[in-house]
């Protein structure tokens, strides 16, 4: 069962908009700084994150292979406490789902997966991460935000990604110039009580060239 329905918004110059999974490849298009799939939570899944006690949020970072990433969440939550319910269930189905579209986008035989609940000013400052692409998708509380800015400093109209829209995201490894100027931020959350869920994606090339060896690798 998915957790989203369509839906349809505005966005930057320079972002490519879908309806659907497969229009994420436009990252690959000249000019192209990022990519929304653009969905909406069903009510159901969003009442049941936005109440899950933080504490017991799915928290990991691993390096895996895509197809043993919803074996591993299922551990995940089971570890976190986690509620144990058909939500939970949606959860874990979309972000292996996401897993698999983003390696096939990159053609990455192994991700980086980093599932994260934030309730700190965590990345508040514009920029954009060394990395060739990373996709990120939040689940519970205040989307990405991003921006247009020719010379590095706070864009001066601010879009916010909505809730479970996955956006893919051009980094400094990008091999193609001159650089678009979009950069990005966690929103600045800091005393307001917001508990974000965040999933965060890079490809891996080289699972074994990995310098944290903090990170548990799945084949």
């Amino acid at each position: 069962m998915s957790l989203t329905r369509k839906t349809l918004s505005n966005a930057a110059i320079g972002i490519g908009v879908s309806q659907d999974y497969e229009g994420l490849s436009v990252i690959h298009k000249p000019g192209c700084a990022a990519a929304i799939w653009q969905r909406t939570p069903l009510p159901e899944f969003q009442h049941w994150i936005d109440n899950v006690d933080p504490e017991h949020l799915p928290k990991t970072r691993m390096i895996v292979a895509p197809d043993k990433v919803r074996d591993a969440l299922q551990k995940t939550a089971l570890m976190c406490g986690t509620p144990n319910c058909p939500e939970c269930g949606m959860l874990v189905d979309d972000i292996s789902a996401l897993t698999m579209i983003f390696a096939d986008v990159m053609k990455a035989d192994y991700i980086r997966l980093r599932l994260d609940a934030i309730n700190t000013n965590a990345c508040a400052k514009f920029h954009i991460d060394a990395v060739t692409a990373r996709m990120v998708c939040t689940y519970r509380g205040t989307g990405t935000q991003y921006g247009i800015s020719p010379d590095g400093t706070e864009p001066s109209r601010i879009f916010t990604v909505p809730s479970c829209a996955p956006i893919i995201l051009r980094g400094t490894a990008w091999p193609e110039g001159p650089k678009s100027g979009l950069l990005h931020r966690s929103p600045p959350i800091e005393g307001t009580h917001e508990t974000r869920l965040l999933l965060v994606l890079d490809p891996v090339t080289d699972p074994g060239a990995e310098r944290d060896h903090t990170k548990t690798t799945i084949h």
